[in-house]
């Protein structure tokens, strides 16, 4: 019986945000188990080295491979740092995953203006910086697929006041449409990722503590009324959308979005 190869087989991914706030399967946690399982070398970054520690013992137990790296992608000199260490370990960047990010709550009354600056920073500079130093890379060779995972609260209210967060991920997908235009004549493909409310860990660590006062299960039951599919999808459909436009399935694919969520923003309501 025929059997198709690993669909990243002997690609470098870098992939931000690769730890995780608790158990379970938050969105870089997933994406790096993922492409490591098809074949992908992991060049997992974070800003918490221990963020990771669960992730790379998944990894390391089905025998892929996982490079840990402690960064800042806020940081202009951490960025290149960061793009330096992949390139001395594995001499490329093929994939480069933005997943970096988080949203903090309240309007432009209520949120303050250093919280805002920080929203703009940790959502959207961080993509700005991390590609301005992927990206020549990939032109040198001619090839490359940048995913960014953004939100449908940059497209639409998703039921929290989050204003940082759905102006910062809104830029996200507009930086997808102009970069993937203006690099795709010389193979470098830009998408964005779009997912809704997903049941990650850091629903529990942190959205629960913003808007529920802790209640994780009112929160849960919320969520799940928006969603017309009946149950809450997790960190795995994100990487398994991330996995498609990463790999030479999705060639003819760029400066565009893939909503992950379970059918929210197709709602009138």
């Amino acid at each position: 019986m025929y059997k198709s190869k690993p669909r990243l087989e002997n690609k470098v991914a870098i992939i931000t945000g690769a730890g995780c706030v608790g158990p379970g399967w938050g969105n870089g946690r997933a994406i790096a188990v993922r492409f490591a399982q098809e074949g992908a070398k992991v060049f997992a970054v974070d800003i918490s080295l221990d963020a990771m520690t669960e992730t790379q013992q998944m990894i390391e137990k089905f025998g892929g491979e996982f490079t840990p790296y402690v960064a800042d992608v806020t940081s202009t000199e951490s960025v290149q740092s960061m793009v330096q260490a992949c390139l001395d370990r594995y001499s490329k960047v093929d994939i480069l995953i933005n997943n970096v990010g988080g949203p903090l709550p309240g309007g432009p009354v209520d949120l303050s203006e250093s919280n805002f600056d920080s929203q703009i920073d940790l959502n959207l500079k961080s993509v700005f910086l991390t590609c301005k130093y992927v990206i020549p890379l990939m032109e040198q060779k001619g090839a490359g697929s940048i995913v960014n995972i953004a939100s449908i609260s940059g497209i639409r209210f998703s039921g929290a006041a989050q204003v940082g967060y759905a102006v910062s991920k809104a830029g996200v997908i507009q930086f997808g449409r102009v970069v993937g235009v203006e690099y795709a004549k010389k193979g470098i493909r830009i998408n964005s990722i779009l997912p809704g409310q997903l049941h990650t860990p850091l629903v529990d660590a942190v959205l629960a503590k913003n808007q529920t006062g802790g209640d994780v299960d009112a929160l849960l039951k919320r969520r799940q009324a928006r969603i017309p599919m009946p149950f809450m999808g997790d960190g795995r459909d994100t990487a398994n959308a991330a996995l498609f436009l990463a790999s030479d399935e999705a060639r003819f694919i760029t400066g565009t979005e893939l909503i992950v969520d379970g059918g929210m923003t197709a709602k009138c309501d």
